[in-house]
């Protein structure tokens, strides 16, 4: 069986005896032409089942009404959580997403670049790959004039719109509430510190320490590669808890920079019966669905990557609501909040937000 000659508008004008351009007029609905004609232009749609070629309309037109949103992985509800933010604020202005991934990787995120710049996309939302250290095709976007909004992971001098969160204030936050606890020998799980937000959470976390005067031990910082599959983080996680466990004067407080190596260092503590908080007290980051459905649930610091996504979904807006010459791109800092729960809270009542 072979497959049916894709319909265009001048098949249907052919059909109606009209031109062209009298079909894509009627399409829009465009005062010039008849009741008449409009309605049998839509009958023949249907009935041929033509679909609109988007893609030449916004050669056409220069305005496609997609908005391309790059992540670094798909199996994060700190992406889910974003992209469902930024639908929110676009879907009541007219705009579709179109989604990327790079899987944490150069060369997919250059060429899911390309394919957003080929598709004529109004706008790109975007978070850096791990791998990217050549900014060149974010470069080229800008440069193109395309509105770009960076979010999470961002290039700093770019000169773009940016949406991040305040990651030296939630682990502050999170290692003085740790303190409140009762802590005093407080680990840290950290991440590849070529990546920004894990050198803000380290400087959080070593700010924190200074002023609660509390010694700073570099044994107790424990880099690693946290931007995986989360089976992986788990699975180190668990490795980062038997190093601490091997260590002569034990920590009785980690702040993890993930959720999920936090969890992973909880379910090795309760095989070898560490009390969890009493014996040691944990907090994650990320606020991950996953933490509230462990036991003790897992205590963590929420982006408000909802929140987020509506910011720069905003963002966008504003960039192409503005001329060249009013524009001038923003940095927007959203706080980030502590979720406490079973994992760190020894003091009755204790909270912190």
């Amino acid at each position: 069986m072979g497959f049916r000659k894709k319909t265009t508008i001048s098949d249907i004008a052919d059909k109606l005896n009209v031109t062209p351009s009298t079909v894509s007029r009627a399409l829009k609905d465009h005062p010039r032409i008849s009741d008449r004609t409009k309605k049998a232009v839509r009958k023949l749609v249907d009935e041929l089942e033509y679909q609109p070629n988007n893609i030449a309309s916004a050669l056409r037109n220069g305005k496609s009404n997609i908005v391309g949103v790059m992540v670094p992985t798909s199996d994060r509800s700190f992406f889910a959580s974003f992209i469902r933010g930024v639908e929110e604020v676009l879907r009541d202005e007219g705009f579709n997403l179109m989604i990327c991934q790079s899987d944490d990787q150069f060369q997919k995120e250059c060429a899911g670049i390309d394919t957003l710049i080929n598709v004529r996309v109004d706008g790109i939302i975007a978070s850096v790959a791990k791998e990217t250290i050549d900014f060149s095709h974010y470069k080229k976007i800008k440069k193109m004039g395309t509105p770009l909004v960076l979010y999470d992971r961002v290039i700093p001098d770019l000169g773009v719109n940016q949406v991040v969160s305040d990651d030296f204030y939630g682990s502050y936050k999170a290692v003085t509430h740790l303190a409140e606890q009762g802590c005093r020998r407080i680990a840290h799980f950290a991440g590849e510190q070529h990546i920004h937000i894990y050198q803000n959470r380290l400087e959080g976390y070593l700010q924190a320490l200074r002023d609660l005067q509390i010694e700073i031990d570099e044994e107790m910082i424990i880099e690693s590669d946290l931007i995986r599959e989360r089976d992986k983080i788990i699975l180190t996680g668990r490795e980062m808890a038997d190093k601490l466990m091997s260590m002569n004067n034990r920590p009785d407080g980690i702040f993890s920079s993930s959720d999920f190596a936090a969890i992973g260092a909880m379910q090795r503590f309760i095989e070898k019966n560490i009390h969890i908080p009493e014996e040691i007290a944990i907090t994650g980051y990320s606020n991950d669905f996953s933490t509230t459905v462990i036991e003790p649930g897992l205590t963590s610091v929420d982006q408000h990557t909802v929140q987020m996504g509506n910011l720069a979904a905003e963002q966008f807006l504003n960039h192409i609501r503005a001329n060249k010459k009013e524009f001038l791109p923003r940095k927007i800092l959203v706080k980030p909040e502590l979720m406490v729960r079973g994992s760190s809270s020894r003091v009755q009542n204790g909270s912190d937000s």
